[in-house]
């Protein structure tokens, strides 16, 4: 089971981090993603963490703005949004795997119930 939290209103340029707990004992061996869906478009992409090494992997769109990270101690993986955009705004969904895709939705088994962000101008 996964838990997203984190979400909120925040301005032009600001910043938040998202959260998504885990439940499990073997949290460190799945790879962890967040997708986004914005109002009338497609789940998106957004960012990846792989379990075995941590190598992350990003959306165009994201890259050099969001970082994803994990703490398997903790059972959670994060997202990092920084100098965010209106285009940004979306319910932001995490999600796990256990395959070696790492771009489709459909790659991922788990997914959380999302938090939305929203950023104003």
């Amino acid at each position: 089971q996964l838990q997203a939290s984190g979400g909120g209103l925040v301005q032009v340029g600001g910043s938040l981090r998202l959260s998504c707990a885990a439940s499990g004992r073997t949290f460190s061996s799945y790879a962890m993603a967040w997708f986004r869906q914005a109002p009338s478009k497609d789940r998106e992409f957004v960012a990846h963490i792989t379990g075995v090494d941590n190598s992350p992997y990003y959306a165009n769109s994201v890259k050099g703005r969001f970082t994803i990270s994990r703490d398997n101690t903790k059972n959670t993986v994060y997202l990092q949004m920084n100098s965010l955009k209106p285009e940004d705004t979306a319910v932001y969904y995490c999600a796990a795997s256990t395959s070696s895709g790492i771009y489709c939705s459909t790659e991922y088994r788990y997914w959380g119930q999302g938090t939305l962000v929203t950023v104003s101008s």
